[in-house]
This record gives structure tokens, C-alpha cells and sequence, in this order.
């Protein structure tokens, strides 16, 4: 059983119906950093073979998974449950979006558990009563219909904001092109342009090169954009049928 300092929330889902859904919440888990599932009468019982092909490889997940008869004894040792619910059921709790709860969550001490209810009906009003708190995902409140993943994808989410999970690795940047470069580029533009009469009439010439420069300086351009972007104006230059000339 983890340590009482293990800050990671512990989920709970309460009386799941379908094998499928249950995998697919493992592998929102895992995919956010969690990896203790805990399950309250699950309909089907326990194991499911439906749940291993959902959860596409989050297999710890689930061999770890611990089944529970009451919600009582599913957060005994956690000081802080949360029930994920689309409204209060007529109980008096704070209301939290998952963004605050998981701030929550970072910030409090002792073990912590995110409640999630069966896929047709939700948590009951006996259930949200056992929380310290009510966590509902701003929604459309012409259609309020999350299935138990999604659910459960949110409040992980939210929490791995404040974790250090291992970001994708940004792509390296090619540094912008100086600026003589860029000056090469709109100079080569403007003597495209002008030929086509671009530039008339006379009297807005100036303010046309000046929205022309401000649109390409915005672009950012690296040294290869610019030569990339020359060689096709380069191109379009060329009579058609014409072969760029041997080096």
C-alpha cells in the first residue's frame, strides 16, 4: 500500500458497470501519472476481461487495482475525497473545478482520492454526502454528458499540470535571419511587384511597402525560409519552361 506521503490522488470509481470503462480510466491514468485504481462493487466483479484490451497497455493499472465493498472503506485513509458530480444532489459541499481541486490536491497534506459514480446514473446522494468536496467540470449545460474516462482524464490532467511528468521534446528553432537577409527578401518582392504595377497609384505607394515590410518582419524568418522563399520567388521569375542554370 503506498505511503500516506504519496501525494498522487488515489480514483475511485464506485459500482462501474462495464469492463471497457474501467480499462479506459486505467489508461487515462497512467497516461497522466496515476497508477492506483481503486474499484467499489464493480458490477461484473473482479477481474474483468474486458478491461485489459481497453486499457491499451496501462496493465499495471490494473493488476494493481484493489476492490472495495463501500465507498467508506475505498478512502478510509484518505483525508481529502473528492466527488466528481454535474451537480450537488442536495448536498451542501464546496464546489470545486477540477483546476482548483487539483491545486488542492498539490498543496494539502495527507492522501487524497478523486470519486467517480457508475456510467449511467452517477455518484448517489449518500456517496457525494462522504466527500469533503465537489469537483464538476464546467460544461454545456445543454448537454452535460461526459463518459467515465473523459471524467476521469480531466481531474488527472489537471493534477499533472503540477507534477514533472517528462514533456515531448520541442523542436530545435532555426534563429531568425539578420536582418540584411530579410532586407534581400522584401527588396526582391518589391522588385517583382512593381513591374505589375503593384504600387499604384503613386500617392499610397509608400503606405503599400509599409504594410508589405510589416506583413514579411512579422514572419519570424529563419536563414533558410528566406533563402527557401527567395528561390521560389526565383523560380516564378524564370520564363516557363526555363531550367535553373548549373552551378
Amino acid at each position: 500500500m503506498p505511503s500516506s506521503t504519496d501525494s498522487r490522488p488515489v480514483i475511485v470509481l464506485v459500482r462501474p458497470q462495464l469492463g471497457e470503462n474501467i480499462g479506459k480510466a486505467a489508461r487515462a491514468m497512467l497516461n497522466f501519472g496515476l497508477n492506483e485504481l481503486r474499484l467499489v462493487a464493480p458490477r461484473d466483479g473482479w477481474p474483468n476481461p474486458s478491461a485489459g484490451p481497453a486499457a491499451a497497455g496501462a496493465d499495471s493499472v490494473l493488476e494493481q487495482a484493489r476492490v472495495f465493498a463501500t465507498l467508506a472503506d475505498a478512502v478510509a485513509d484518505c483525508g481529502h475525497v473528492y466527488a466528481t458530480t454535474v451537480r450537488k444532489r442536495g448536498v451542501t459541499k464546496p464546489v470545486l473545478t477540477p483546476a482548483e481541486a487539483a491545486a488542492a490536491v498539490h498543496s494539502e497534506s495527507g492522501r487524497s482520492a478523486f470519486v467517480f459514480g457508475p456510467e449511467r446514473s452517477g455518484l448517489e446522494t449518500d456517496d457525494v454526502a462522504l466527500a469533503r468536496a465537489i469537483v464538476t467540470v464546467p460544461i454545456n449545460p445543454e448537454f452535460g454528458s461526459l463518459n467515465l474516462a473523459q471524467a476521469v482524464i480531466l481531474c488527472a490532467y489537471e493534477w499533472s499540470k503540477g507534477t514533472a511528468l517528462n514533456q515531448p521534446p520541442l523542436e530545435d528553432l532555426l534563429p531568425p535571419a539578420p536582418q540584411e537577409e530579410l532586407e534581400g527578401l522584401i527588396a526582391h518582392i518589391e522588385a517583382m511587384l512593381e513591374p505589375k504595377g503593384y504600387f499604384f497609384p503613386q500617392d499610397r505607394a509608400t503606405v503599400t511597402r509599409r504594410t508589405l515590410r510589416t506583413l514579411l518582419t512579422k514572419a519570424q524568418w529563419s536563414h533558410l525560409e528566406v533563402r527557401t522563399f527567395r528561390g521560389v520567388l526565383s523560380a516564378l521569375e524564370r520564363p516557363d519552361g526555363s531550367r535553373r542554370p548549373r552551378r
